[in-house]
């Protein structure tokens, strides 16, 4: 299957990097395209996939992965519609997949000068560079042979997850940009521990360790997070009291203002 499915990467920055490393552990060779040629080449040969340019992947790869930023996309599609649309009017199967943030699929459409390909967006985040991803997904044109085909190139990057595009954002307000705010939590945690007296490295170790087995906790059980925060707190005790202190803070007014901002901004950006 891996052989016959050529795919390519135009960016080799850290997402598009990250997902093309799962996708060579799923077996595939990518093609690499990036301005600096030599960021290029270092992934290609961290993979074994093969230094290319923006023209060859569009003219022969069955799936596009465009991995740039919003605001530089529109030049790169518009350097690449030709070849594009040239495809389709051949009848040749494949498919576009943007991860650019706030870029409905209409608009990376418009930005291909109207080409009727297939159109997968993803939003990925930055665990998925060690298997531990979250990669939400829609389309427009996709068949079921390609997006279980797209499934499988990033397999190896971690949970993938297919939702309505107008949902896409709200949700990268958590996948997407959550992974800043639990790294601004561990810290917090571990510098409050240190304050305490324990070192450093040991405080940040517990602080990491505990962040994974709670979430883990969270997956296992299946239970709410207010139910198994409760069964922590016992009356008078220890845990209660750093809660209080935590709702004195502001703690979940200002957890959910971050998730909120985040996603305007993202609409923003989309503009």
């Amino acid at each position: 299957m891996t052989e016959s499915v050529k795919i390519g990467f135009i960016g080799c920055g850290n997402m598009g990097g990250a997902l093309a490393r799962a996708a060579a552990q799923s077996g595939y060779k990518p093609l690499l395209a990036d301005a600096n040629q030599e960021l290029a080449s270092t992934l290609a040969n961290e993979i074994g996939g093969t230094v290319s340019t923006n023209d060859e992947i569009a003219r022969n790869c069955s799936y596009i992965f465009l991995a740039v930023k919003p605001q530089v996309m529109g030049d790169v599609l518009g350097g690449i519609a030709d070849t594009l649309c040239e495809r389709v009017q051949d009848k040749q199967l494949f498919a576009l997949v943007s991860m650019a943030a706030g870029l409905n699929i209409a608009s990376l459409r418009k930005m291909a000068n109207g080409c009727s390909c297939p159109i997968i967006r993803i939003m990925p985040n930055t665990p998925a560079g060690i298997g531990e991803g979250v990669i939400l997904h829609c389309n427009e044109g996709a068949s079921d042979r390609q997006t279980e085909l797209f499934c499988d190139i990033l397999s190896a990057a971690g949970m993938l997850d297919s939702l309505p595009e107008r949902l896409i954002d709200a949700a990268s307000a958590i996948s997407g940009c959550g992974p800043a705010f639990v790294f601004e939590f561990i810290e917090s945690l571990a510098d409050g521990a240190v304050d305490c007296g324990l070192p450093r490295d040991k405080a940040i170790r517990y602080a990491v360790q505990t962040v994974l087995g709670s979430a883990k906790l969270v997956e296992v059980t299946g239970e709410h997070p207010y139910q198994l925060r409760d069964k922590v707190c016992s009356p008078g005790g220890s845990t209660i009291e750093g809660v209080r202190a935590l709702a004195d803070g502001g703690m979940s007014s200002a957890v959910m203002q971050a998730v909120i901002a985040a996603y305007k901004r993202t609409l923003e950006l989309g503009r």
